[in-house]
């Protein structure tokens, strides 16, 4: 195994600034990344307060970014990011200004191409059981059932 290497408090902010410089992050993975760079504690906490007050890390630019993404590539329903974002300490208010970047009219439309494509792949014996399981695999992207079952309803 190699030797831990030690790292002085400018080279740990550094390398955490780093860290935060080439993505959004949110204040659990930076204490993470921080404990692994081997500063804990009220050190740890300091270092963060300082990334937050020179805008490297915030937790409403975080929440956006998350949510945007996990909904345009992943194509992630709102509760399922809400429920991400939520396990990654993010306050209930950041939460709710990320989904509010979601587009109406995108959503609906991103969960309607999936209804489709998802209907479309599923093997089932009749149409009840082929809409079930659509609608069980939308759930689990974080699709709100009422919208799923009235794009599944407006399809036929």
């Amino acid at each position: 195994m190699g030797e831990k290497k030690y790292y002085s408090k400018s080279e740990v902010l550094i390398k955490a600034a780093n860290y935060c410089a080439y993505q959004e992050r949110c204040h659990q993975e930076v204490l993470a990344k921080l404990a692994e760079l081997g500063v804990y504690g009220m050190d740890a906490d300091m270092m963060l307060l300082k990334l937050i007050e020179d805008n490297y890390v915030n937790e409403e630019r975080f929440a956006k970014a998350f949510a945007g993404g996990k909904f345009r590539v992943k194509q992630w329903g709102r509760l399922r990011i809400k429920r991400e974002l939520k396990m990654r300490g993010i306050s209930d208010y950041c939460i709710e200004e990320a989904l509010k970047e979601i587009d109406e009219m995108d959503y609906i439309n991103t969960l309607k191409k999936c209804v489709a494509v998802k209907y479309k792949s599923v093997k089932a014996i009749n149409d009840l059981q082929r809409k079930h399981k659509t609608v069980q695999y939308l759930l689990t992207r974080g699709f709100e059932s009422d919208l799923i079952w009235k794009c599944l309803n407006d399809k036929d």
